[in-house]
This record gives structure tokens, C-alpha cells and sequence, in this order.
């Protein structure tokens, strides 16, 4: 293929493309290409760590707080689980099948 035939080709491709860009970019804002400095990204990161050491520090406030709960309750109500209760009584048994008469000559 020639380098006329390759332009011809290629050409219409991004003349089209450039054209949506501009019609998408009357509706719609395009988004900045900004990137976060490495000064930023390292505040984000410690302060994502801070708030990860706060919340298991809350966590396990919680679980001792609840363990706490648990055994107090456990002092006030009465475990039921080891309570005997009868057996429901037995269903009456269902009266026989009448017989068919067995007649014989």
C-alpha cells in the first residue's frame, strides 16, 4: 500500500474523531488531565492511615464493650437451651381398615 493510500485511510479517522471531540465538548465538560502532586498523594496516605487507626482502635472498643454485655447477660437470664421439656403425646392411632367379606362356596 502507498503512503497516499495509507493517508487516505487514516485521514478520515481522525478528522471524524476531532470532530466528535468538539461536538461532545458543547455538552459536555471534559475532564481536566491534573495529576496529585507527591506531596498530596502522601498526605492521603497518612491520613487514610490515621483514620484506618482510629477505626480499629474503635473496633476493638466495641468488641470489648460487647464481650462486656455478653457476660452480663449472661448472668441475668436463664439459659433456656438447658430446660427439659416433655415429648409431645403420641398421635392416636388411625382405626383399621374395615375388612372385605371373604365369601366362599
Amino acid at each position: 500500500m502507498s503512503f497516499l493510500g495509507l493517508v487516505k485511510r487514516i485521514a478520515p479517522f481522525f478528522l471524524t474523531f476531532t470532530a466528535g471531540l468538539f461536538i461532545a465538548s458543547l455538552f459536555i465538560t471534559l475532564p481536566a488531565w491534573s495529576f496529585p502532586k507527591r506531596s498530596e498523594n502522601r498526605w492521603n496516605k497518612r491520613q487514610y492511615r490515621e483514620e484506618i487507626e482510629r477505626l480499629r482502635e474503635r473496633n476493638a472498643y466495641l468488641e470489648r464493650r460487647n464481650a462486656e454485655y455478653e457476660r452480663m447477660t449472661l448472668r441475668i437470664e436463664p439459659n433456656f437451651e438447658k430446660l427439659e421439656v416433655p415429648p409431645p403425646p403420641m398421635p392416636p392411632m388411625p382405626p383399621k381398615a374395615p375388612v372385605a367379606p371373604n365369601y366362599t362356596r
